[in-house]
């Protein structure tokens, strides 16, 4: 470790952070000290973090790995973290891992927590992993099958990876929908569809399967448009402490649509008799060896610049799509 005592990052008030000292404790029998190398912030969920909006009733539920502190404030969270075994059991020493644990320079765990990268897996691009650990999840939920037709609202890193994860599918016709027309170039380097939110309807409607990530009531209603008979629509935004006004009147019963919640807190009905959050995770890691997704990569700072750059990274109208933590050495 550095001369310094190493740090971690606190949200400490609505749209306020700050770098505590954390010391990573002493060492123990079946645990392991990681210096953190790289990390990533995951906007839909902590930019409500951020802004102080965990309801009460989900304070339990919405605890990170190895969280500190109580909703709303002061919190230590987050789950994206890859970096270097320093101290440990002989096989991980050495190891590049990715742990689910807040933004902190050094930490130790214990050692069932960290998964190794892949062979070939740049540690820059695991960052991906628990997001694409989410969008494997709904892929479980969902149950998509050869050649639907599928479209997914709400282009922001979720469901870009969800967009992806369809695309390779085989005759699957996948549609990214977004109000940002800089999305378009994600979606082709992706290997899927673009559309706007307005010509959506004429070009990507009557689908098998609707995936709504964009968090907003707009959103879901163009989700439930693109809808076609007897469709099913996953709802994997969530919305924190606010109501949203769902367009269940109109043709919702008619053209007898399923909605379905999928949540990553749990692996999915259909694979938890076989699959562990662990095997779930790993399956991520092992995905991004493979994939070309440098275009979901909009940002990267340090460590050390969080504080200040997280209102305008997290705050309303913010632009990031992956926005990556360099660890300095």
């Amino acid at each position: 470790m550095t001369g310094r005592p190493p740090r971690a990052l606190w949200y400490t008030a609505p749209g306020r952070a700050e770098l505590r000292e954390a010391p990573p404790g002493p060492a123990a029998q079946g645990t392991a000290l990681v210096r953190a190398r790289w990390g990533a912030l995951s906007r839909g969920t902590e930019s409500l973090v951020f802004a102080g909006r965990v309801p009460a009733s989900q304070g339990q539920c919405m605890r990170a790995p190895f969280q500190e502190g109580d909703f709303p404030f002061p919190v230590k969270y987050g789950y994206v973290s890859v970096g270097e075994v320093e101290e440990g059991p002989p096989a991980l020493l050495g190891q590049t891992v990715f742990c689910l644990h807040p933004h902190q320079e050094f930490y130790r765990v214990p050692a069932e927590a960290l998964l190794p990268l892949p062979a070939g897996l740049p540690p820059e691009r695991a960052v991906l992993a628990a997001n694409l650990e989410t969008a494997v999840n709904a892929l479980w939920d969902a149950g998509p099958r050869v050649g639907d037709r599928i479209a997914v609202v709400g282009g922001g890193l979720l469901g870009c990876l969800v967009a992806w994860l369809c695309g390779r599918i085989p005759g699957c016709a996948v549609t990214l929908v977004d109000l940002e027309p800089a999305r378009r170039s994600v979606a082709e380097a992706l290997g899927v569809g673009f559309a706007a939110p307005e010509a959506a309807a004429g070009t990507t409607g009557d689908c098998d399967l609707v995936f709504h990530c964009s968090a907003s009531a707009a959103g879901a209603a163009t989700a439930l448009g693109l809808a076609g008979f007897e469709a099913t629509l996953v709802e994997l935004s969530w919305y924190g402490d606010r109501p949203v006004a769902l367009p269940l009147g109109e043709d919702f019963h008619a053209k007898r649509l399923t909605l379905l919640s999928s949540q990553v807190g749990s692996v999915a009905t259909a694979r938890r008799a076989r699959r562990s959050h662990r095997d779930r995770l790993a399956l991520a890691l092992a995905l991004l060896a493979e994939a070309p997704l440098a275009s979901l990569f909009t940002h990267e700072l340090t460590f050390a610049e969080l504080p200040e750059a997280l209102p305008a990274l997290l705050g309303p109208g913010g632009g990031a799509l992956c926005a990556r933590i360099r660890y300095e050495p």
